[in-house]
């Protein structure tokens, strides 16, 4: 776990046991994020969402923290079994970086909020430490996913 506060970046990694492009269809599919969501507030991807996320595709999300709204993202980086990130309107990325290693896969996932439009909000908030421990817990849900 780091937190980067001048490249403002909270990153969290764990070995999973599993093949980097089994782990990329889960993120690569809005439909499965509410399954190993870790912050308990990822509820169900609209309709309009396409089945798989690309490059420029947008997908929008029911979410629940207190009260239930929408949020509308954009890919924002893809590389196939790589990476993938999206960014919302309120500037920050949540980005997930796949590196092949022996039997398995180290899986890093970062709240990127350099370009967040509500710094201080999310720092009155403390987003960086919940956000910290819910992507610890994404993490955990993916490995659990794949040892089911």
């Amino acid at each position: 776990m780091t937190h980067d506060v001048k490249n403002k970046i909270v990153s969290v990694e764990r070995f999973i046991p599993t093949a980097p492009g089994l782990i990329f269809e889960i993120l690569a599919d809005p439909r499965q994020h509410s399954k190993i969501d870790g912050s308990g507030s990822v509820k169900a991807a609209q309709v309009s969402a396409p089945q798989r996320l690309s490059l420029g595709a947008k997908f929008a999300m029911d979410m629940k923290i207190g009260v239930p709204y929408k949020m509308t993202n954009t890919v924002v980086e893809f590389d196939e079994n790589r990476r993938i990130a999206w960014q919302h309107f309120g500037g920050h990325i949540w980005r997930y970086i796949l590196e092949p290693v022996d039997r398995g896969t180290k899986v890093t996932e970062q709240f990127d909020y350099n370009g967040s439009k509500s710094i201080l909000i999310l720092k009155l908030r403390g987003s960086m430490k919940s956000n910290e421990k819910a992507m610890m817990k994404t993490l955990e849900n993916i490995e659990k996913h794949f040892a089911a």
